[in-house]
């Protein structure tokens, strides 16, 4: 019968994770996050955050190009190559 190694790596598997909640002291799976205290970031002013737009639209124009450029340049390869064979 096919299929009874892998039933035995999830038995397996499942056996390791309760192992591992099983575990004394601090866990890999515990934790808190209550003590933890968060960083105070400072507020980006309008200015920044148009130029920050501002950036972003050119990257993904500029990414856009990119990738519409290499795209007609494959086809139009494969397109040549495929007509070169073809005669």
């Amino acid at each position: 019968m096919g299929g009874e190694g892998s039933m035995m790596a999830a038995i397996k598997s499942l056996s390791n994770n309760r192992n591992l909640l099983k575990r004394k002291g601090k866990s890999p799976l515990g934790g808190s996050y209550a003590n933890i205290k968060l960083k105070d970031l400072p507020k980006a002013t309008p200015e920044q955050l148009l130029e920050i737009k501002k950036r972003l639209e050119r990257e993904n124009r500029e990414a856009r190009i990119k990738n519409i450029s290499i795209f007609l340049i494959m086809f139009f390869g494969a397109l040549a190559f495929i007509l070169f064979i073809t005669q």
